[in-house]
C-alpha cells in the first residue's frame, strides 16, 4: 500500500513539476508570431523595443501621444509575458511618472484586458487575446479608453471632476517634468579647458570629440 501511495505521490509531483515547463513551451510557441504581429500593427505614436531578441517575453512600449492631454510626452511601459501565458495576461507597468486617472503614479495600470478572473464576463483577459490587443489597449488609455468613472488614481479623477483646467495644468507639469526628453548638455568652454588640463596632468580620460 505504501509503495502504491508513494508511486502516486511521485507521479503527482512529476506532473506538477512538468506543468511550468508546459506553460513555458506554449509561451515560446506563441510569442514569435504574436510579437511580430504587435510590431507590424503597432498604432501610430507607439513603438515596441526589445533589448534581447532571444527574450521576447520582456519588452518595452514607448508611447508618444499625438493628441489629447498628454500630447508631446514620451511614456515608457515595461511589458513582461509570464510563463503561464496565454492563460494569464501579460504584466504591464508604466515607468514614466504620469498624472492619469487610470495609471497610478507608481506605475500600476487599470485596464480590463490586463485583469484576471473576468472570464465569465468577457471583459478581462481571455486566452484568445494577443499581444497586439494589449499594445492597442495600453495605447488607447491616452484616447478612447481614458476613463474618469473607473479610476485607479482617484485624486486625478476627482481633480478633473472638480476643475478640468486644474487637471490639464497638472498633466502639463508632469509631462514637462517627467515625460519630455532632454537634449544632452554640452560642456562649456571653461569645462572643456579644465578637463584638458586635468588630462595633461595625467588625471582621467579626455572627453570624446575634444582631443
Amino acid at each position: 500500500m505504501f509503495r502504491l501511495s508513494q508511486k502516486k505521490l511521485d507521479q503527482s509531483n512529476g506532473e506538477k513539476a512538468a506543468a511550468p515547463n508546459a506553460f513555458v513551451g506554449l509561451r515560446s510557441q506563441l510569442l514569435p508570431k504574436e510579437f511580430q504581429e504587435a510590431v507590424e500593427k503597432c498604432p501610430d505614436g507607439c513603438e515596441i523595443v526589445v533589448s534581447n531578441p532571444d527574450c521576447l517575453h520582456k519588452f518595452q512600449m514607448i508611447i508618444k501621444p499625438e493628441e489629447g492631454y498628454w500630447k508631446g510626452g514620451r511614456f515608457v511601459f515595461d511589458v513582461e509575458v509570464p510563463e503561464e501565458y496565454n492563460f494569464v495576461p501579460p504584466k504591464c507597468v508604466c515607468r514614466t511618472k504620469i498624472w492619469h486617472p487610470n495609471i497610478a503614479e507608481s506605475g500600476e495600470i487599470c485596464l480590463s484586458i490586463l485583469r484576471e478572473n473576468h472570464l465569465n464576463t468577457g471583459l478581462g483577459w481571455l486566452p484568445t487575446r494577443s499581444l497586439k490587443e494589449v499594445v492597442w489597449g495600453v495605447n488607447s488609455l491616452f484616447s478612447d479608453l481614458l476613463d474618469f468613472d473607473d479610476p485607479l488614481n482617484l485624486q486625478a479623477a476627482e481633480m478633473h471632476q472638480r476643475s478640468s483646467s486644474e487637471f490639464v495644468k497638472r498633466v502639463s507639469v508632469y509631462v514637462e517634468k517627467y515625460a519630455t526628453p532632454r537634449p544632452p548638455v554640452e560642456p562649456s568652454p571653461d569645462e572643456v579647458e579644465e578637463e584638458r588640463q586635468r588630462y595633461r596632468r595625467g588625471y582621467g580620460r579626455p572627453w570624446d570629440g575634444f582631443f
